[in-house]
């Protein structure tokens, strides 16, 4: 979280070879050139992320039972509340083609105005840095796993890092860095069949007992707990615009995200289920952690490590548009460029190197005090996820649809609203106090 959507989206999309920093990864393919199956590989990779190596231990959280019916409601709710972002959209773009929003701050701009805008982009700023952190802390936490012994504590090995984010930061075109977003996703595919083929092998070997493991768990903070994370992975928001205008035929749309969404939450409850069943109470916040220390699981978690390193500076990229965009509009460096001897290209680069280099140690200094990656999703999927995946899409359409909409629609948007903040106020605090 996830929003790891928008570099996983660049992996697969058609037209990436010519992508710079300062434009969205589906941009090129707004115009509609994007076939049934690159859609399809869009919007899956936009939704899995890392935050499922997390799922079996929400599992143990919850119980078996809760996490299956967990991860069904929230999938079933991320795919409504995607198709009314699709339709708040259509219903712009029918009115006038100059309303049609070509980005979630759009869409809140045209609903509530700027303060529809401000608070989209802050969500979606915050949930940047959140799904950042947890980056590093997934990497810090594997990286201890796998050396153990040499005496450093998560925060050295995410410190260790710095140096090489702050310079792969730099780079001007994400599009050099794509194939490793698409190595990165290799490495959740092959970690999960991994884990999977070790379930299969402790089942078989005797070494699993169903009586052991918790249906529903007596803890009720346990299920906002598992909730948060099941909310985080399934987090694709910010890419649902881009991946619905990038259709050449934009029709079949809402089938194909039916589709989509059906074998990933089947996908995310089968891999929650069997690793919760194979582990049991000794369920770890990411899977890996919990396979054999020989050479397979040790080659899976570097790979896995090396990926969202290379791909780190794509998931800090709206951040890094975002600042810079309002440090452009700064008086101080208006000020400074009206003074200064240098050209405007030379001060813009040297404010743009000052600032990556500070957000990524500022990023670094979070992540030390993460105490445990998967209360850390949980508490970013229950806060920023949740308002951006079912309090604005529900907003948005009862504002723009108003009294249109039959009575039953009109009460399921308040539903999931209503729900949404009470689950993100409950979430938060669950998260924050310890479950």
């Amino acid at each position: 979280m996830d929003y790891e959507q928008q570099r996983k989206a660049g992996s697969t999309s058609s037209s990436s070879s010519s992508s710079s920093c300062s434009v969205p990864l589906l941009e090129s393919s707004s115009k509609g050139t994007a076939s049934i199956a690159q859609t399809l590989g869009n919007i899956i990779v936009s939704v899995i992320g890392t935050g499922v190596l997390g799922l079996p231990f929400a599992f143990r959280i919850a119980g078996w039972l809760a996490g299956l019916f967990g991860v069904t409601i929230v999938g079933l709710c991320s795919y409504y509340c995607m198709l009314l972002l699709v339709q708040c959209r259509r219903k712009l773009s029918s009115e006038e083609e100059s309303m049609d929003p070509k980005s979630y701050g759009d869409l809140g701009y045209k609903c509530l105005g700027r303060t529809g805008r401000y608070v989209t982009e802050f969500l979606i700023l915050i949930a940047q840095c959140g799904g950042s952190v947890a980056y590093l802390v997934f990497i810090g936490q594997n990286l201890s796993s796998i050396f153990k012994g040499y005496g450093l504590n998560l925060a050295s090995y995410i410190f260790l890092l710095v140096p090489i984010e702050i310079g792969l930061s730099w780079i001007s075109s994400l599009s050099a860095l794509s194939p490793f977003s698409i190595f990165a996703d290799i490495c959740n595919l092959l970690a999960m069949a991994i884990v999977v083929k070790q379930d299969i092998q402790k089942v078989v070997g005797g070494e699993f007992s169903f009586r052991d493991r918790t249906a529903i768990t007596s803890n009720i903070g346990g299920l906002p707990f598992a909730g948060g994370m099941a909310v985080f992975c399934f987090e694709g928001f910010g890419m649902t615009l881009a991946l619905e205008a990038s259709m050449k035929d934009k029709s079949s749309f809402s089938k194909l995200l039916a589709t989509a969404f059906t074998g990933i939450t089947l996908l995310y409850a089968s891999f929650g289920f069997f690793g919760y069943m194979a582990y049991g109470d000794q369920t770890k916040d990411i899977i890996t952690l919990n396979l054999h220390h020989n050479w397979t699981s040790i080659a899976v978690q570097v790979g896995l490590c090396l990926g969202i390193i290379f791909t780190f500076p794509i998931m800090v990229h709206p951040i890094n548009e975002i600042v810079e965009r309002n440090l452009g509009k700064g008086k101080w460096f208006r000020k400074l460029h009206h003074n200064s001897e240098y050209s405007t290209t030379r001060i813009g680069k040297y404010a743009m190197y000052m600032t990556r280099a500070i957000l990524v140690v500022v990023l670094a200094v979070l992540a030390s005090y993460v105490p445990g990656f998967g209360v850390f999703v949980s508490l970013v999927g229950s806060t920023v996820c949740a308002l951006i995946s079912f309090v604005l899409p529900a907003t948005f359409h009862l504002v723009l649809f108003g009294s249109s909409l039959h009575f039953w629609q009109r009460a399921l948007d308040i539903c999931i609203l209503s729900c949404g903040l009470l689950f993100a106020a409950y979430g938060t605090y669950n998260s924050v106090v310890g479950v």
